[in-house]
């Protein structure tokens, strides 16, 4: 299966992936990704791979998604919040290669990304490039940057749910599964939303 370690959320999130691109109009491969990482705090007990985003400022775990351009999860990392992007961005992108998205052209990412490292793991091990998409240097606030907002709102979603508000659990494993069932989750109610409104449409129409 396209992107998957071989565990059963990750097949779910893929199937549901595909559901969700089908009822948007959409190919089942994308040809345009986004990634970034989020900082959380985890619990006073701990747990496996914790540090200190210094950046941040944040002592616990971080979390590096990719989504499509859709904001869907194509694959996800928990790591220490003192692993380097850069590093986080190749462990990630190790779980999409390009035989399984023969589409994907292009990975959106902010100036955390641009590191030679990576640009030289990509030229040996993906077909699918990185472009770095950085801020204006007069703005101020809040500014919506093409592509980057896609994967910025996807953490807003993940972040509704109240077992995600900090890292609690005791492995990075577990951590990655709670992010997965979250976004499984957040497409069962899109396409049920989308099914209603199918049918609301149809026998309205019928009624007419």
């Amino acid at each position: 299966m396209p992107g998957s370690t071989g565990g059963t959320w990750d097949e779910i999130v893929y199937l549901l992936r595909l559901d969700v691109r089908s009822h948007a109009g959409r190919n089942d491969q994308p040809r345009v990704a986004a990634i970034d990482s989020q900082s959380v705090k985890t619990t006073e007990q701990g747990g496996e791979a914790r540090g200190y985003d210094g950046g941040k400022k944040v002592s616990g775990r971080k979390r590096h998604i990719l989504v499509d351009s859709m904001g869907m999860l194509l694959a996800v990392v928990v790591t220490s919040a003192a692993v380097d992007d850069a590093a986080g961005a190749r462990e990630l992108m190790a779980q999409v290669p390009s035989e399984a998205f023969p589409r994907l052209r292009t990975v959106y990412g902010d100036n955390k990304y641009h590191n030679y490292a990576l640009y030289g793991w990509m030229d040996e091990n993906v077909n699918y490039r990185l472009h770095i998409v950085r801020r204006p240097e007069d703005a101020e606030g809040f500014v919506k940057l093409p592509q980057r907002w896609v994967v910025e709102r996807t953490f807003a979603w993940l972040g509704r749910s109240r077992r995600l508000h900090k890292d609690c659990e005791k492995l990075t494993e577990t951590s990655a599964a709670m992010l997965k069932i979250a976004m499984i989750h957040l497409m069962v109610r899109r396409l049920a939303s989308d099914t209603s409104a199918t049918e609301f449409g149809y026998k309205a129409k019928r009624a007419a």
